[in-house]
């Protein structure tokens, strides 16, 4: 039995322990399977309740066959599964909770190395995120997108049109019974969003980074191609763990470069933020949001694809898929980042092609020439906000106006209808109360619906302010991120309806237009802190006690940094 294997700890020798390890495992395995081969866990993400994962249990049975091809023992190990679209309050708040889990029962376990099958969007991050502190040889394999829904005639991106179609409802240009309807064309098939929203991006993101075989991010959900490369990835899995080629040894600062360039080109979702933030703090890489800006503001958007375009992932693929995308930015990468085969990403970029220019632009005819994401600072955000201009419009960019302000989700639902609010198009929406402590969780709610009675005249966009997110699916002028939060004292807790705050996205500047002295001197409302959460037990406790604020990742203070892989104590 190959001693070097860190499941022989559990299985070689001939004392009791061993023999319980063993045993308990057999059940009809050979007893070749505990000698000298790699035990390779496939971390499972597939729930009916995720139902962009739902399909998952079909991809980690190639990847099982190509575990045991390549000599490997493969182990489905089910970890925690966050459906986007159905847990509450939002899936955010055990993003942290999933990679700890999924971290811990990476380290117990026998194994030498693991498959991480995510799609879903928190899924790939917590998966990163455990990996990347546990340090075990690890892979990962995105679900894949679904194919394209149409609704009379007209292609539909979940997500964004959900917002679409239920705002043209509000401004009373829909009905409700067609978009009722619209409803069961929305998801044709098994697989994650199909527009550019969280999920997508941090697929291709993820591979950007080196941590998922090039050319398989963004393959359709239902294509067969991703199922052959699951097989190939279960193989590659066995080699990682003889090549003993863990997160540490290949991601580097270089690494979440790429990945950077490669967000702003595909305008990607604001969310890739917070999670690459968290996986380099989990790497020990010393990354920040200010690296966003330096680095990608001024890559130019490359792909057509909703929120920010036209198109939607299955024509991303058939266009030429990610790789040509990263062909025409290729001088932008560093060419030094490795990738989980070993070689480095810029290797893998000479033979794609851009084979549908609708969908992916060539470097000389961009869509958007700079159209990365814009961090802003200011007395509003001393910490820091960000925005996605690429998904913004350009005439708010720049703006002053007046402030209506909310506390709370819950104010915002029962007044932003009201006939009576004093709110026009130039007025500017503040919603606090929305970050990682005072939710908790952080919440996709940065993207106000508008006002019906504005929506009626015909406004479709306004500059929007939260401490917050929004879906990736999700577009228009939203400053998001804002830090630190209201709940954490940050200045949007002061903020009162009816001040002048101004918004300069060319300059970086964000600021409320209220003298030092004043500003500093006033106290919060009871109605703000009424609506911060207070949680007594559980989770929700931990987490408000323990979370980190947006522009370090929203991760908990005691999970930053590596644990590896030894386990504390024997078994006994």
């Amino acid at each position: 039995m190959a001693s070097d294997l860190r499941s022989s700890e559990w299985y070689s020798g001939d004392d009791r322990n061993a023999y319980i390890h063993r045993a308990w495992m057999r059940r009809g395995v050979p007893d070749t399977a505990f000698r000298g081969r790699p035990q390779i866990a496939i971390a499972n993400t597939a729930s009916d309740l995720t139902p962009c994962n739902a399909h998952l249990d079909e991809v980690a049975q190639s990847v099982k066959n190509g575990i045991y091809e390549a000599g490997g023992i493969p182990l489905n190990l089910p970890v925690v599964s966050l459906g986007e679209t159905q847990v509450r309050p939002t899936a955010m708040l055990w993003r942290n909770m999933a990679a700890m889990a999924t971290e811990e029962m990476l380290r117990a376990n026998p194994i030498d190395g693991v498959v991480l099958l995510g799609g879903c969007d928190k899924t790939i991050p917590a998966l990163l995120m455990a990996a990347a502190s546990v340090d075990l040889p690890a892979v990962v394999i995105p679900g894949g997108p679904m194919l394209t829904g149409h609704f009379r005639g007209e292609a539909l991106g979940c997500g964004t049109d959900v917002w679409r179609l239920s705002e043209e409802v509000r401004a009373g240009t829909l009905s409700e019974a067609l978009f009722e309807r619209s409803e069961s064309s929305m998801i044709r098939s098994k697989g994650h969003c199909n527009t550019m929203g969280t999920a997508s991006t941090m697929a291709l993101v993820a591979e950007a980074l080196g941590t998922i075989v090039p050319g398989l991010a963004g393959t359709p959900a239902p294509d067969s191609r991703l199922l052959e490369a699951s097989h190939e990835t279960g193989r590659l899995a066995v080699q990682l763990v003889a090549a003993d080629r863990r997160p540490s040894t290949f991601l580097t600062k270089a690494s979440f470069h790429n990945a950077i360039v490669a967000l702003a080109a595909i305008g990607g979702s604001t969310n890739a933020v917070v999670h690459l933030l968290a996986i380099a703090g989990r790497l020990g890489i010393d990354l920040t949001i200010d690296d966003f800006d330096r680095i990608g503001a001024e890559v130019p958007l490359l792909v057509n694809l909703q929120p920010a375009g036209r198109y939607l992932m299955d024509d991303l693929y058939r266009a030429g898929g990610f790789l040509a995308v990263l062909r025409e930015v290729k001088d932008l990468l560093d060419p030094t980042a490795l990738t989980i085969t070993g070689r480095p990403l810029v290797d893998y970029l000479d033979d794609a092609r851009i084979w549908d220019a609708d969908v992916i632009a060539s470097r000389t005819q961009p869509l958007i020439p700079a159209a990365g994401i814009s961090v802003l600072r200011g007395t509003l955000a001393p910490g820091g906000a960000i925005i996605k201009p690429a998904a913004a419009s350009p005439h708010l960019l720049k703006h002053r106006g007046r402030a209506v302000v909310f506390d709370s989700i819950e104010d915002f639902h029962a007044r932003i209808d009201d006939p009576d609010l004093d709110i026009d198009e130039n007025s500017v929406m503040i919603l606090r109360g929305c970050g990682p402590m005072g939710y908790p969780g952080m919440p996709e709610v940065s993207n106000m619906p508008l006002p019906k009675k504005l929506l009626e005249k015909g406004v479709r966009d306004m500059v929007r302010i939260c401490d917050g997110r929004m879906s990736g699916t999700a577009y228009g002028t939203v400053i998001l991120h804002v830090t630190p939060e209201a709940a954490a004292g940050g200045p949007l807790a002061r903020v009162r309806t009816g001040d002048w705050i101004s918004l300069d996205v060319r300059n970086r500047r964000l600021d409320v237009e209220v003298p030092a002295e004043e500003f500093a001197a006033r106290g919060v409302s009871d109605a703000t802190v009424r609506g911060f959460a207070d949680p007594r037990r559980g989770w929700e406790r931990l987490y408000v006690d323990h979370v980190m604020q947006a522009d370090t990742g929203a991760d908990l203070d005691f999970l930053v940094g590596s644990s590896g892989s030894t386990v504390s104590r024997e078994s006994h």
